[in-house]
């Protein structure tokens, strides 16, 4: 079973429409004991850093999702969450990957929202993905290239369209709104 974090960020039935459309069968939840023991697991979000890290440290998601072993994939708020910190909030990260969230520069063009391609991919997360294919981005903050990048964009400057360490896999587009690019990627998530 695939399960999709709930933790007061929007966006999870989106999440959840698309993995069933992939003929997997999905659960919402924030219990500890059915996360360690899902096959995968999902954590979307759309919302505000501090927040939403609040929520996991309250809960003590936080300490669930870094004890993780299965893959896991972080999207948006989710990717954002995953890295060391974030200048939403003055947000302190879960320390997964290797960077920061920064804010892009101000700009009549912020928040970057709409479709967007890649100048770069790598990893099994994009198998049979290419740079001119689109995805769907909506965010105001970004993060930096590191070693852990496996995908880059160009918006205002190059950031991490996606990242991966170990277990962990993340996108900063929205691949549930992202046609079938975006569903090619969640099947690729699935199938590792």
């Amino acid at each position: 079973m695939i399960a999709i974090l709930k933790y007061n960020a929007g966006n999870v039935a989106s999440v959840k429409n698309a993995i069933n459309l992939l003929g997997y069968n999905s659960v919402i939840t924030n219990n500890a004991e059915i996360l360690r023991s899902a096959e995968k697991v999902i954590f979307p979000g759309v919302g505000e850093a501090s927040s939403a890290m609040n929520y996991l440290i309250e809960n003590g998601l936080d300490d669930v999702l870094k004890s993780l072993r299965q893959p896991v994939l972080g999207i948006c708020l989710g990717m954002q969450l995953l890295c060391e910190y974030s200048e939403e909030g003055n947000t302190k990260g879960l320390g997964i990957f290797n960077t920061k969230v920064l804010k892009f520069p101000p700009k009549d063009i912020v928040p970057q929202m709409g479709w967007n391609n890649f100048t770069e991919v790598k990893g099994n997360l994009f198998h049979n993905i290419h740079i001119n294919n689109d995805c769907y981005f909506v965010h105001s903050y970004y993060a930096a290239i590191c070693a852990e990048t496996i995908a880059v964009t160009d918006y205002i400057l190059p950031f991490s369209a996606a990242l991966q360490k170990n277990n962990f896999y993340a996108t900063q587009f929205h691949p549930e709104k992202s046609a079938q690019t975006g569903l090619q990627i969640l099947k690729n998530f699935l199938s590792i």
